[in-house]
């Protein structure tokens, strides 16, 4: 480095030029190159350190990471090592929103019928207008919202016979798998769900509908799990999420019995489907989807 600058400063006051007639001109080495180019991967690495530190985004595409490896050239071992945290922050931000929304439906304090915006709710969650705005996309997609231009976005009204087609459409789906699955899976399996019924029946004895509709999506997809077709648990899901959304016009609010009652239905089936119990398997099962 301190040779390269010297060249530098040479070559930049004209009272030191040399004569090019004369025999005595030096051509400097070729190996000073690796000095210009470690000279500019060190500049480089400051003017990349001084725009993060402003918060800039000096290419359209995020940082790629480098990893630390053992290299003979100095520009490479002379590069930190980069992450892509804004990539992942937004992404996690945008996830942490998408899930509190989803609560919230399900709780009941996004009334249906009512529109809200990104900012007010950006309020809310101590976060910009852009994440929530995403996460209410993604929820306009999956139809629990609609949005209205200028506005912001309107909670869906849904009513009793919605909540009717999306329960015969579940158990259209799920009973057929589940019967097949009492045949086939052996009991050790089943034993591995009933954490999750617990877990179920734990937050229904709490009265918390929100927690109880994770775990119930939570048990429900595990069990359907078991057939292994990624496609019919992601359709089931979806579906199962839906039928969770807040009802206009409809009966009460699911309360603490009811969920319980609900939360015992899967401890009954796991131990019907661990003793492999047919007819009480699907006794249980087309019980439990005409409840829901």
């Amino acid at each position: 480095m301190e040779q390269a600058g010297s060249l530098s400063a040479r070559g930049s006051t004209g009272s030191a030029a040399p004569d090019i007639r004369t025999a005595s001109v030096r051509v400097p080495a070729q190996a000073r190159a690796a000095d210009v180019e470690r000279e500019r991967g060190v500049a480089s690495d400051e003017s990349r350190s001084a725009a993060g530190a402003r918060g800039e985004h000096t290419h359209s595409e995020p940082p790629i990471p480098h990893p630390r490896v053992e290299s003979a050239h100095p520009v490479e071992t002379a590069r930190p090592v980069e992450t892509a945290r804004p990539v992942v922050q937004r992404a996690s931000v945008r996830g942490q929103i998408l899930d509190a929304l989803r609560t919230a439906l399900v709780a009941g304090e996004l009334a249906p019928g009512q529109v809200y915006s990104a900012p007010v709710l950006g309020e809310r969650f101590g976060v910009s207008a852009t994440p929530v705005r995403e996460a209410m996309q993604q929820l306009a997609l999956e139809g629990a919202v609609e949005v209205v231009p200028n506005r912001g976005f309107r909670v869906v009204r849904r009513g009793t016979r919605e909540l009717a087609e999306l329960a015969e459409i579940r158990a259209l789906l799920e009973v057929p798998v589940v019967l097949r699955l009492a045949r086939t899976v052996p009991a050790a399996r089943w034993a591995e769900l009933r954490p999750l019924a617990e877990a179920a029946a734990r937050a229904a004895s709490a009265g918390c509908r929100a927690t109880y509709a994770e775990c119930d999506r939570a048990f429900h997809h595990a069990m359907l799990a078991l057939a292994g077709n990624d496609q019919l648990v992601q359709i089931a899901d979806d579906l199962h999420r839906r039928a969770q959304w807040p009802l206009v016009g409809g009966p009460v609010p699911r309360g603490r019995a009811d969920l319980m009652a609900d939360a015992a239905e899967h401890l009954a089936l796991l131990d019907a489907l661990t003793a492999q119990d047919l007819p009480a398997v699907q006794s249980l099962v087309r019980e439990h989807f005409a409840d829901n």
